[in-house]
């Protein structure tokens, strides 16, 4: 079963048992789904990873408006935010733990024989490759500048 099929067979029974937040989750994640489909000149067919992607940046979003909400004092909305993050957070493979994403830079690092800032590039790029979909970007980058020499 895909991805996409998940969330349509978790939509159905959403809606079966009146649970508003995850048919709003849900539907919010197939209609971001749906424009990525149509984007561009031609239909295209998405994988599993392009879907988890998008899922990921709902989650993001949805962190982003959580921020924005604490400083308007949205209470009321910061609680559905987070409701539908914990719904969305089901379809995502587990999140390696800031420890895991350490070890891996360091591994990383020690490979491609990097010692400061100025090599951050490369770094950046094969653990993004590596980390994605089970690392939060800014989280992996804070770490690889904290191993390099640069708290930020």
């Amino acid at each position: 079963m895909t991805l996409e099929e998940r969330l349509n067979a978790d939509l159905k029974d959403a809606m079966r048992s009146r649970d508003e937040v995850r048919k709003l989750a849900i539907r919010s994640a197939k209609t971001a789904i749906t424009e990525a489909k149509v984007a561009g000149p031609e239909l295209r067919a998405l994988t599993d990873q392009d879907v988890l992607a998008i899922i990921v940046k709902q989650v993001k979003q949805r962190r982003d408006s959580i921020v924005e909400f604490a400083k308007g004092g949205r209470d009321d909305l910061i609680a559905q935010e987070q409701a539908e993050i914990a719904v969305l957070e089901t379809y995502l493979p587990k999140q390696l733990t800031e420890d895991e994403i350490r070890e891996r830079a360091r591994g990383v690092i020690a490979e491609l024989g990097v010692s400061d800032l100025k090599g951050i590039g490369p770094v950046m790029k094969r653990l993004s490759a590596e980390l994605r979909g089970v690392a939060d970007g800014q989280v992996v980058n804070r770490v690889v500048r904290e191993l390099l020499g640069q708290p930020r």
